[in-house]
């Protein structure tokens, strides 16, 4: 019987540290809505399962470091994959930028840019989701990731990265943010780039003036 230790409770998935034939592992769980129908919810949380994985996959394949996959059981919505030791860059940026720091920052950049010329969106790129271990970057939970070229869904995966380096680096948010543009510019076309940062500003401007609206 194996060993799990629940290390991780999300809104839409549970994640399990343990072994799996001597290897250290996560098990991502999809737990069950029950305010869902019953096949409705195995549907739904299959279809999730298979994309997730299907994105971590090709994401690999383009060159961004994400987990290796060693097994997908559908019937419990459940993905097992490697687990990466190493540091969540959200503790190592805290509020301090060096340049070593600058330096995993444009590499989350150029990463990004990878997933975005390639048709990936992550859905989710915050500082949580990204692991640093020996000089690599590592992208994980593709939970809400789809496969999209559109300028629009890019733009808002830079567009929330950009709102979670505000909201939890306030104080260097601004300077690690360019240095992510920095790297993103260097991987997609410099028309592609200018387009999509504009858009984000756009935005940017639009939640504003919703926010506005809503007084």
């Amino acid at each position: 019987m194996v060993s799990l230790n629940l290390i991780a409770k999300g809104a839409e998935a549970n994640l399990y540290r343990g072994e799996w034939f001597g290897r250290n592992v996560i098990f991502k769980e999809r737990i069950s809505k029950k305010y869902r129908l019953p096949n409705l919810d195995l549907q739904l949380r299959q279809q999730r399962t298979a994309m997730e994985s299907k994105l971590l996959s090709v994401a690999k394949k383009c060159g961004v470091s994400t987990p290796i996959i060693y097994e997908i059981d559908m019937k419990k919505t459940t993905i097992v994959m490697e687990y990466i030791e190493g540091d969540r860059v959200k503790e190592l940026l805290a509020n301090e930028l060096n340049e070593d720091k600058k330096v995993i920052c444009r590499k989350i950049g150029e990463a990004l840019g990878r997933l975005h010329k390639n048709g990936i969106i992550h859905g989710d790129p915050t500082t949580s989701n990204f692991i640093y271990t020996h000089g690599k970057v590592f992208f994980v939970d593709f939970g809400l990731g789809v496969f999209s070229d559109s300028l629009e869904d890019a733009s808002v995966d830079l567009h929330l990265l950009k709102r979670a380096l505000e909201s939890t680096h306030f104080k260097i948010a601004k300077e690690s943010f360019s240095e992510i543009c920095a790297g993103y510019a260097q991987i997609v076309s410099s028309e592609r780039a200018k387009e999509i940062f504009d858009n984000v500003e756009k935005i940017r401007l639009r939640g504003r003036y919703m926010l506005r609206s809503d007084i």
